[in-house]
């Protein structure tokens, strides 16, 4: 007999784990930002006559910015390849026949690639 809710049991917890990635990834561009609203901060509350460089400082929020939102991106990638197993172990007749069965990956590795971009983006601004 067919039972599709373990399918559909596995399906909740990739999208778990993918919502789990994205807040991992947006609490990476907030502490990399955060150095940013930092020396900005500092610069106008510090003597007005000279602009400090805002590019060096507060590095080390950024760095570690920059390694929670690839963190997040990694966790998406291996829930995804989790799923994957996963449902390949299943029996056929518990595996749906679902109108875009790439859906749920394509998701995941929609929303890898834009970390992954982020993590660039914040490296080199």
């Amino acid at each position: 007999m067919s039972d599709t809710r373990v399918f559909f049991a596995a399906e909740r917890t990739l999208l778990a784990w993918v919502r789990t990635g994205l807040t991992v990834m947006a609490l990476g561009f907030v502490v990399a930002r955060f150095g940013l609203f930092l020396s900005l901060l500092q610069t106008t509350s510090g003597a007005q006559g000279s602009a400090p460089d805002i590019s060096n400082s507060h590095w080390l929020s950024g760095t570690i910015g920059i390694m929670l939102v690839l963190a997040g991106s990694a966790i998406i990638l291996g829930a995804l390849r989790n799923h994957r197993t996963y449902v390949s172990s299943l029996p056929t007749e518990d595996v749906p026949q679902l109108p875009i069965p790439w859906l749920a990956s394509f998701l995941s590795l929609s929303v890898t690639v834009v970390g992954i971009l982020l993590g660039i983006y914040l490296t080199f601004t």
